[in-house]
């Protein structure tokens, strides 16, 4: 091989995808001059060929937590520093993946990009999901144990404390994320919760930013906002609460001014449409640089709040794909929070696109 032959050889090790013309900029040289160079290759049977590929239509992958959850329901209102009455359940949660669960329950395709231990909360998880998203992209460790979300209610729902056992998604390196860079290269839309670590995410981000896939980051608490750059650009949707957006603007979000002006900065840092919840009190959302006030809908009585956000989210990102304007999205996103709101399930078990819809016109 010659000198150029082994520079193209090389390329292709590194990304199989790159298109002739992005390697003959990389070289140097005319993309006529590329495709000679493979054409030798092929013919000494150093490459078997290019690969091409195609975004998978509807495809989406969401990458970070796939958790068991444990909710421990008092009897009564919590009392410190005493044993308190209590019931516990058992569910399945992770930011991202009750995202895929809602996303696929909603007629999208769905991969889990995710990590677990080899252990029956991963076989829990597992059997589960397997209804509504692939999980193939998920990588199993034996040496490591699957993470758990532990969250202490008041008897109406209200969350007291939560605890979470995180500490296996540090395993979650950029070397992770490249070996499955031919699934997200092909996906039409990606999402990533805040469970990865900063560079991780950076090259989640800068892959879907470089390729223009649509991409939505959800974070999952405040103290993981230090994981988000500020480099906000190629961010399609950035949904986060008042207090995650106050972290990361290190600043107070208190009166409705301060709100709003908080989706104003987070907007000027690149993110292309961001929504900031308030709970109850609705969201502020903006999108090129118009920003508005949305009220919640209306919800008769709470169950239980775990798992509203993550249904908020996948609201917006199902009427997204469908190609719905930005006000539907939102209003999307509330109709899927407030329902799941009054459902004792992370993720509500009558959640179909033709169920959302029938809601949404039931708010015309």
């Amino acid at each position: 091989m010659n000198k150029k032959e082994i520079e193209v050889l090389e390329l292709i090790r590194k990304n199989p995808y790159l298109s002739q013309q992005e390697m003959a900029e990389q070289l140097s040289v005319s993309r006529p001059t590329v495709a000679n160079l493979i054409s030798g290759l092929i013919k000494q049977r150093k490459i078997a060929g290019r690969a091409y590929i195609l975004p998978e239509e509807d495809t989406v992958i969401c990458i970070g937590g796939a958790n068991v959850d444990r909710k421990f329901r008092l009897e009564h209102a919590a009392q410190m520093g005493t044993s308190n009455p209590a019931s516990v359940s058992r569910s399945i949660g992770g930011v991202a993946r009750n995202i895929a669960e809602n996303l696929g329950r909603l007629g999208h395709s769905v991969k889990l990009m995710s990590i677990a231990g080899n252990d029956p909360e991963w076989n829990l998880i597992e059997e589960a999901s397997k209804s509504f998203m692939n999980t193939e992209l998920t990588k199993v460790d034996a040496a490591l144990s699957t993470g758990t979300y532990t969250a202490v209610l008041e008897p109406g729902g209200e969350m007291v404390i939560a605890m979470a056992d995180m500490a296996i998604y540090e395993a979650m390196t950029p070397q992770y994320i490249r070996r499955s860079e031919a699934d997200l290269l092909s996906a039409s839309f990606i999402v990533s919760d805040l469970n990865c670590p900063a560079d991780t995410l950076d090259e989640i981000h800068k892959l879907a930013k470089s390729k223009r896939i649509p991409f939505a980051v959800i974070p999952v608490s405040e103290p993981k906002m230090n994981r988000l750059g500020k480099d906000l650009i190629g961010i399609t949707w950035l949904i986060l609460n008042r207090g995650e957006a106050g972290r990361f603007l290190d600043r107070s979000i208190s009166t409705e001014e301060q709100w709003r002006q908080a989706v104003e900065e987070l907007m000027r840092l690149g993110a292309e449409h961001v929504v900031v919840t308030g709970g109850k009190e609705g969201v502020m959302a903006g999108t090129g640089g118009n920003v508005r006030h949305y009220a919640a809908h209306p919800v008769p009585a709470i169950v239980e709040v775990t798992g509203a956000g993550d249904a908020f989210s996948s609201g917006i990102i199902h009427s997204y794909l469908n190609g719905q304007p930005f006000n539907s999205n939102i209003e999307a996103g509330l109709a899927n929070a407030a329902k799941t709101l009054q459902s004792a399930l992370t993720v509500r078990s009558d959640l179909s696109a033709e169920q959302l819809q029938r809601e949404l016109e039931e708010r015309t």
